[in-house]
């Protein structure tokens, strides 16, 4: 039994960093530029976020303040939400 548990815990302590890598973010910036060609939105602090395809851009233009859920996969930083603030 003392070896089913010592597994366990070496297991969880090589697997529990790859989930937090996987959370998501977020960034309160304004919209310099949207592409609806290549589905990216980018920030004035420079950085760009692939959009889903099926992503609505209706209230959305440069110059918009934002929050930007995202997840970064493979080194891309994917919109999973946007919130237009006021």
């Amino acid at each position: 039994m003392p070896i089913l548990i010592a597994m366990l815990m070496a297991v969880f302590y090589f697997v529990a960093p790859m989930s937090m890598a996987a959370q998501s973010a977020d960034v309160e910036s304004t919209i310099k530029s949207i592409n609806t060609q290549k589905l990216t939105i980018t920030l004035e602090d420079g950085k760009t976020y692939s959009l889903p395809a099926e992503f609505n851009f209706e209230g959305l233009s440069a110059g918009v303040k934002v929050i930007v859920y995202y997840t970064v996969v493979d080194g891309v930083r994917v919109l999973d939400d946007i919130q237009v603030l006021n």
